[in-house]
């Protein structure tokens, strides 16, 4: 009986680091202002920071969660190919509110910096909580 369970516990963990794993798509902007935040008021948080959609802030809790974000590629023609290579880690500072948030994570202009053009504006994104 001890190795059944042990079986389905090994199991419950292979799927459950499956899904974290799991990348969700999205889009990606960028701001430029970072205080007053949401979540920190005036504190400091860096510059490796990014405000949530709507979808994401679940009602402030999403407050210090960590999401690592990879460019997937353009959303329109403006520049065709706007990714960089590798990735960026932020942390949700503020909230980006609907209907102006125009994002599912709106990125610290530095952070998008790291993993595309600028002059994009708005990039297809993948991202995880980590």
């Amino acid at each position: 009986m001890a190795t059944a369970t042990r079986v389905l516990f090994f199991m419950g963990l292979v799927i459950s680091l499956v899904s974290v794993a799991s990348a969700i798509s999205g889009t990606a902007t960028y701001y430029n202002v970072y205080v007053p935040s949401a979540c920190y008021g005036y504190q400091d948080q860096g510059v490796m920071i990014a405000a949530a959609s709507d979808g994401l802030w679940d009602n402030g809790a999403a407050c210090g969660r960590m999401y690592k974000v990879t460019c997937q590629g353009p959303t329109n023609a403006g520049v065709p190919q706007p990714c960089k290579d590798g990735s960026v880690t932020v942390k949700i500072v503020d909230r980006c509110p609907s209907p102006g948030c125009q994002a599912t994570i709106d990125l610290s202009q530095e952070a998008f910096s790291q993993i595309a053009d600028l002059n994009a504006g708005k990039i297809n994104i993948d991202y995880t909580q980590v």
